[in-house]
């Protein structure tokens, strides 16, 4: 493999029982228990940390989406599951290389919570840890915080964008060599490299310093997702990983470009920032299994659940008064949902889909690009959004767990490793250097090394 070469990076979508599919739990061969079952999640790390991936991604969800419907709650999965946070930290104890990420919503948490409780996960970790940043889509997450409604979507990112600055800011409440623990001197830190951040904002007042050291990585790994112009802008400013859901190549790469176009005026390269598609995966050791696979899956789920899955989807958008049979009808975003409908709307346009067509494919992938096939052609499909600037890497969605795991490790991996397009070895130990993303300099340094410029310049 040639020194530098662009590689693919891979993370895996886990949520509740950690089975994409609507109906995956019903598979004959997955785990449905694997929502607070910790041995099977154990399983998962190490198959991810055996085929060199880079992360386990928990997309976590607050409330319970649907409780206002029990017949039609009562057909999923994803109802009982681990606190992320709690469950990431016990899995650091069974991994020495895997990213551990999990979703912690702005809307519904505090910034000062949320900078401690990644600040000990990366330390746990030794440098892998990572915050999904999200502001939360499900309306029904509101009404466990004390609030009559979902808060409007513009509200939330400019939540979310003074959130992500107190987050950043208490993890750089001591310098990286703050902590001298010099049982001599009887001096644990040095004073002068703590700094207090004495936050006053619309959303938050936050005095700090975080008790917690800088962490590790000096920022856990940030991701963001979303496809709205306040996203993307987000995304550019502070992520290191942007999740995208797009699902046709053409898309991909007018987003991929739109998004990297936004880093230089945050000061950023376009390499500081991996896009990374979900890609819903079906491998088959031929293409009729593959699509045998598939078709099993879909069969099990009732076209009322799938509908109900839809309309969430939607945010909540009421579809009982269209024919089953017609074309998916034109949906506009609401304040749960800015991006999705339009995505359905693409899908259902360039696919020709009825509106029961766009319901079964919510239950299977939502909005996100489906990959069929065997592994040779699933490795095509990767290299062609890959080569063509599509993608950085992929945010995998396994059907059913743990079978679409085990056929991505053992059969697609390889393939991509022979093509030189994926790593056959980590290349460190934190989850920045497996990305390829840089470490951020403490402010402190950065001052410091701006002053060092400065006058290296005039004396020379």
């Amino acid at each position: 493999m040639a020194a530098g070469k662009r590689q693919m990076k891979f993370a895996v979508f886990m949520s509740g029982d950690s089975n994409y599919h609507m109906a995956g739990w019903r598979h004959p061969d997955s785990y449905a228990d694997g929502g607070l079952n910790f041995r099977h999640w154990a399983e998962f790390a190490r198959t991810m940390e055996r085929g060199k991936l880079d992360m386990l991604f928990i997309a976590d969800t607050i409330g319970t989406p649907g409780s206002d419907d029990r017949e039609q709650l009562s057909f999923t999965s994803k109802i009982d599951r681990f606190e992320p946070l709690t469950v990431l930290s016990a899995l650091s104890q069974v991994t020495q290389n895997l990213g551990l990420v999990a979703t912690s919503a702005t809307t519904y948490s505090a910034p000062y919570s949320v900078a401690r409780a990644f600040a000990s996960l990366d330390f746990l970790t030794d440098g892998r840890a990572g915050w999904n940043l999200v502001t939360g889509g499900n309306r029904e997450d509101a009404f466990n915080f004390s609030l009559d409604g979902h808060v409007p979507h513009d509200e939330r990112y400019a939540r979310a964008e003074e959130f992500a600055d107190v987050v950043r800011g208490l993890w750089d409440s001591y310098e990286d060599d703050a902590f001298l623990r010099d049982k001599i001197s009887g001096r644990y830190f040095s004073p002068e490299k703590l700094h207090v951040l004495n936050h006053k904002g619309k959303y938050f007042s936050v005095k700090g310093p975080l008790s917690v050291a800088r962490p590790p990585q000096g920022y856990p790994v940030i991701i963001q997702a979303g496809g709205s112009e306040p996203s993307k802008n987000l995304s550019a400013r502070v992520a290191d990983v942007m999740f995208m859901s797009q699902s046709d190549l053409g898309e991909a790469k007018a987003f991929y470009q739109d998004v990297k176009g936004r880093l230089d005026k945050f000061g950023r390269r376009p390499e500081d920032l991996k896009l990374m598609p979900g890609a819903f995966i079906f491998v088959g050791r031929s293409e009729a299994e593959a699509n045998e696979r598939f078709e099993q899956l879909e069969e099990m789920v009732p076209i009322e659940v799938a509908m109900a899955r839809l309309q969430h989807n939607l945010g909540g958008v009421d579809l009982s008064g269209y024919p089953l049979d017609g074309p998916m009808p034109e949906i506009k975003g609401n304040s749960a949902r800015m991006s999705a409908p339009e995505s359905y709307m693409k899908i259902a346009r360039r696919e020709k889909l009825t509106l029961r067509q766009t319901a079964r494919r919510a239950a299977t992938a939502k909005h996100h690009w489906i990959v069929k096939g065997t592994p040779a052609q699933i490795a095509d499909q990767f290299e062609d959004w890959f080569v063509n600037e599509g993608a950085d890497g992929f945010n995998l969605l396994p059907s059913y767990m743990p079978g679409a795991l085990n056929d991505f490790v053992d059969l697609v991996v390889p393939e991509l490793q022979r093509r030189g397009l994926f790593r056959t070895e980590y290349e460190g130990k934190t989850l920045r250097e497996n990305l390829g993303v840089p470490r951020p300099p403490h402010p402190a340094a950065r001052a410091a090394a701006a002053v060092q410029e400065k006058a290296t310049a005039e004396t020379a």
